[in-house]
């Protein structure tokens, strides 16, 4: 799915306009970065978004977040293969 079909959902979900989805969303990344109580788990996402230095864009934040899943899913589908 295209960013920016993501956006018009929840738009649309949440009776906001697309502007408002973007700024919401970025705001929440923001602030989850620049938290003084930044876990261990936090961390590790940062990690794999690969931008603990910078605070992502809401694409790259979404585009790194789906690809992990993505990588997460074939490797449990490898393991059930692997067992069957």
């Amino acid at each position: 799915m295209r960013m920016r079909d993501i956006y018009r959902k929840l738009a649309n979900k949440y009776g906001v306009s697309v502007e408002d989805v973007k700024r919401d969303m970025q705001t929440a990344i923001n602030e989850t970065y620049k938290s003084p109580l930044n876990t261990k788990g936090i961390e590790k996402y940062q990690d794999i978004i690969h931008c603990r230095e910078e605070i992502p864009t809401v694409e790259k934040f979404i585009n790194s977040i789906s690809e992990k899943v993505k990588m997460e899913d074939g490797n449990l589908r490898s393991k059930k293969r692997l067992r069957a």
